[in-house]
């Protein structure tokens, strides 16, 4: 539940767009074998015709490994926050997309498995660039379009990039998001909602340190 309207947003100049126009694929989606999920956790792609079992999310070590696939949010039960927290994750993309792609964090989410879905998510991709929007139902809100941040890790020639994105919601007058520890943007109010991951497709990237801290 949203403890400030979305429709505060509008001070930024949001503008809702189609996902189909947000999402401009210059290369085709490739299916992956994925399976089910690891317990707990559940999935949804950005496109209806998209099937998550074409995109493969599984535990490895103590975190992550997405192979996509299509693009996909991901979430686990116990993800949902309520109150002041913070939550990191750390990605590593393993290896070169044909193109950017971006991988990151999901929050203040709800409703993520029906047509009301709604979110805001953070990401970062290979050519350094980073993206804040919000997603409502079928309609994405941009808040800050790709941007290049210095302080994001590019992809080197394979392709490797390891990036850490942290959302500090402890505070009630804005959502702080930082990339390696510098900070790119911020959503303003505080939201309780899931917390998840996000990876575009066409993507190998490994999830570590995934973690929502509470705060009071």
């Amino acid at each position: 539940m949203m403890r400030r309207s979305v429709t505060s947003l509008s001070l930024l100049v949001l503008v809702a767009a189609p996902l189909s126009a947000q999402m401009k694929e210059k290369d085709p989606t490739t299916k992956v074998a994925g399976g089910a999920l690891p317990a707990g956790w559940s999935g949804r792609t950005d496109k209806a015709s998209d099937k998550l079992a074409d995109a493969k999310f599984v535990t490895m070590g103590s975190g992550y490994h997405v192979t996509s696939g299509p693009a996909a949010i991901y979430w686990n039960d116990k993800s949902m926050t309520k109150g002041p927290y913070t939550a990191t994750a750390t990605f590593r993309q393993t290896k070169k997309p044909q193109h950017p792609e971006a991988y990151g964090m999901i929050f203040g989410g709800n409703k993520l498995d029906t047509p009301d879905q709604t979110y805001f998510y953070v990401l970062v991709r290979g050519d350094g660039k980073v993206l804040i929007n919000h997603r409502a139902g079928a309609e994405v809100h941009k808040l800050m379009d790709w941007t290049e941040v210095a302080a994001a890790k590019k992809e080197d020639a394979n392709g490797s990039a390891t990036n850490t994105i942290s959302i500090d919601a402890s505070k009630p007058d804005s959502i702080r998001l930082s990339l390696n520890g510098a900070r790119v943007g911020a959503v303003p109010g505080a939201s309780d909602g899931t917390v998840g991951l996000r990876v575009n497709h066409n993507l190998d990237v490994h999830v570590s340190d995934f973690k929502i801290t509470p705060k009071k």
